[in-house]
């Protein structure tokens, strides 16, 4: 049986804690900056933790050797 590969594109876009949850790059920063508010502009700043719903699908599909839930 082949072993299982992590997706390249989810190396660079995605880090597990320690805990397990997946953390990715806020979206919308990419442009139509002129209408977003300073205050939204700030708070997209950085990165953010994904929903379970989301990050199982991540771990499951695409890092299957990162690492596992408790």
């Amino acid at each position: 049986m082949p072993k299982m590969k992590t997706k390249s594109g989810a190396k660079k876009r995605f880090k597990l804690t320690a805990s397990g949850k997946v953390k990715a790059g806020q979206a919308g920063k990419r442009h139509g900056m002129i209408k977003r508010t300073n205050d939204q502009i700030r708070k997209l700043r950085g990165t953010t933790v994904l929903s379970e719903s989301d990050a199982r699908v991540i771990r499951k599909k695409y890092l299957p050797n990162g690492l596992k839930k408790k």
